[in-house]
């Protein structure tokens, strides 16, 4: 077990709600905490914790304080009017109120109530657990009298299940057959004992493969596993077929791979980390958006990765993270739509942008400092993260963006925001652009200009927005397709750069790399994606990272991005008002001969089939456009159209 790099932010212990009625009449209410409470009534201290409670007629102020320590303070009132949902008001203690509106009555921050699913008395907060089913091994392999390995057939998570367990087991789990077998370096182990016969569970773990040695005199009947999921809605799901079956095979892989990492959270890796990373997640929202469309677990994962307010670091410690963190809120409301989440992080976004905005050098720009780690990216060459990199600029300008397109939205004056992202925006092209050789470069290093290119920054001139088209192209040919660049060896920056090879109209070259790339980890005999690959290397080599030989994460959720640049450059879906309100439909063949999915929204499901003789698009709602060509045609909603090619 590897504690977090960075400091991790507990629950508020104590916290206070309140709602006010007016009933017609007297109104008994039955009332359930997590944790001890005490009751006021219009100001008025109530004797004990009641289980009912009787509410005057009239207009009342009820006021409930809840102390947990154990786990977050939860309340549920159900009465004949009288219920908790999100209209509550809630304070920590410092005396805030803020209402649904979002307006403070008081002075300071605050996150408003939220509500989810204690519906019941029965399922406190606290007792909530992912979905469950049980799975036998694939198969099984006997080492020695003593020894088994079993298979399950591919990458899983959850719960080894031992029945009639009487003895001593030594068990040693790995996400490869090698793993499993090396007692000395496994990541995962176990030891289980049972005096008696009874089945024992384990904790849970990410593997495929289980090694099993057992004591003298051990016995057990059978080795199962409980296999943990969260829950999704198939009929509502993002899907995808099409004329190769190398493809359909890395969509699935993608699919399984988002599935395994989705969790409470959006995790990074199954195995390791089981963490929420900042630039993982921003990933995992965009191919969630485009596989299941689970916006709680969204917003679950944005709130805790932001954390609590005084702001003392970045965001995993890594000043990148921090700038992803602020985009992936607005990603969130094109999506969705969802105003209410922008309001509630708001206050969250300012502080954090003031802890970024304290720690810029004399130019106003992002610069490393002692405590901060620059992470960029997992690189096979040797590249500098000291200085000023023009990568981190690009990224620190696309959050001055994001607040004010947010403060804007929410109706907050806040335009020198846009002010700070377009004098950052000049000058990051006065400092880093060179005419000469059409490409942004690296940093600045104690005064001095480090003319090394890479494609991290370049790429991103062009995703968000810094590159203008003819720049974009001299980009793309001078760095993004020049082979004597650095390549780029993990699938976390592999997303960002197919994704402007897209954007350059490259679709039939991206899927070549995609079936080189995510196919070659298949050809390696992957059942999830990897957290890195790099094709030049071979056997037990795909095992290792990190100095430790079986490192490397073989479920890893930025292994997923096929799912985003099919559903958004080959099906061609993308909103382009919130909540797809108004949608764009572009799809793009490449070299395929036919191809059928469907995109998820709020509304339901966005349908597209085509083949080389003629497109189809049916959707659920929102108002959209089909573009085949020069042509533009008007997507009616709950009617299919078909156009002929």
């Amino acid at each position: 077990m590897f504690p977090p790099f960075w400091k991790q932010d507990s629950h508020y212990v104590t916290v206070e709600f309140s709602h006010e009625f007016n009933l017609e009449h007297e109104e008994t209410i039955t009332i359930a905490c997590e944790g001890q409470f005490n009751l006021a009534l219009d100001g008025k201290l109530q004797f004990g914790m009641p289980k009912t409670f009787v509410v005057p007629a009239g207009k009342h102020k009820l006021n409930l304080k809840v102390w947990n320590q154990a786990t977050p303070p939860a309340l549920f009132i159900e009465g004949e009017t009288i219920h908790t949902d999100s209209t509550w008001l809630v304070t920590y203690e410092d005396k805030i109120w803020i209402d649904e509106n979002g307006i403070a009555h008081g002075s300071g921050i605050y996150v408003p109530a939220a509500s989810w699913n204690f519906d019941s008395i029965e399922t406190p907060p606290s007792q909530y657990q992912l979905e469950r089913s049980e799975c036998r091994p694939a198969c099984r392999y006997d080492i020695a009298t003593n020894a088994t390995l079993y298979d399950f057939g591919r990458e899983t998570f959850g719960y080894l299940i031992i029945k009639n367990l009487q003895g001593t087991l030594h068990i040693y789990y790995g996400e490869s057959r090698e793993e499993a077998l090396d007692k000395e370096h496994c990541e995962t182990l176990d030891v289980l004992s049972c005096p008696l016969c009874r089945d024992i569970i384990a904790t849970s773990k990410a593997f495929r493969f289980v090694y099993i040695e057992a004591e003298e005199g051990t016995t057990f009947d059978a080795v199962l596993m409980d296999y943990e999921y969260a829950p999704f809605d198939k009929e509502r799901s993002g899907s995808f077929r099409c004329s190769d079956e190398l493809l359909n095979n890395i969509w699935d892989t993608a699919a399984y791979t988002m599935d395994l990492t989705t969790r409470e959270f959006f995790m990074d890796g199954i195995k390791r980390d089981r963490w929420t990373w900042s630039g993982d997640a921003i990933q995992s929202y965009l191919m969630n958006y485009y596989l299941r469309f689970d916006t709680e677990c969204v917003k679950r994962t944005i709130r805790q990765l932001r954390g609590k307010d005084p702001v003392t670091a970045h965001i995993n410690t890594i000043m990148d993270y921090t700038f992803y963190w602020f985009k992936s809120i607005h990603d969130y409301y094109l999506y969705t739509a969802d105003l209410d989440f922008v309001r509630e992080m708001w206050p969250r976004m300012v502080t954090l942008m003031e802890y970024v905005e304290g720690r810029l050098n004399d130019d106003g720009m992002a610069e490393g400092q002692s405590d901060d780690w620059i992470f960029v990216d997992w690189v096979d060459f040797p590249m500098h993260k000291r200085g000023t990199l023009c990568f981190e600029q690009i990224l620190l300008m696309k959050a001055m963006e994001t607040m004010a397109a947010c403060a804007k939205l929410l109706g907050i004056n806040k335009s020198d925001y846009r002010v700070k992202a377009e004098e950052l925006r000049n000058k990051i092209k006065q400092t880093f652009w060179s005419y000469d050789r059409k490409a942004y470069y690296h940093a600045i290093e104690e005064g001095k200009m480090n003319q090394q290119i890479t494609k991290f920054p370049n790429m991103f001139a062009i995703l968000y927005g810094l590159a203008y088209e003819e720049e974009r192209h001299e980009i793309m040919k001078s760095v993004m397709l020049n082979p004597s660049i650095a390549p780029i060896t993990t699938p976390y920056m592999r997303f960002y750069e197919l994704e402007t090879f897209c954007i350059d109209g490259l679709q039939t070259q991206v899927l070549q790399e995609i079936r080189d790339y995510w196919g070659g980890m298949l050809h390696e005999g992957a059942t999830s994606f990897w957290e890195k690959y790099n094709p030049e290397e071979t056997g037990t080599q795909h095992l290792a990272m990190y100095g430790r030989p079986y490192g490397k994460s073989l479920c890893h959720a930025w292994g997923a991005s096929p799912i985003y640049l099919i559903g958004k450059y080959y099906l061609g879906v993308q909103p382009t008002k919130p909540g797809y309100e108004e949608y764009l439909v572009k799809p793009v063949l490449g070299d395929l001969q036919w191809m059928e999915g469907n995109v998820p929204t709020p509304f339901g499901k966005i349908h597209v089939t085509m083949n080389r003789q003629e497109v189809s698009v049916y959707s659920d709602g929102g108002k959209g456009t089909l573009i085949i060509g020069e042509k533009a045609i008007e997507i009616p909603a709950k009617q299919e159209i078909k156009i002929g090619l």
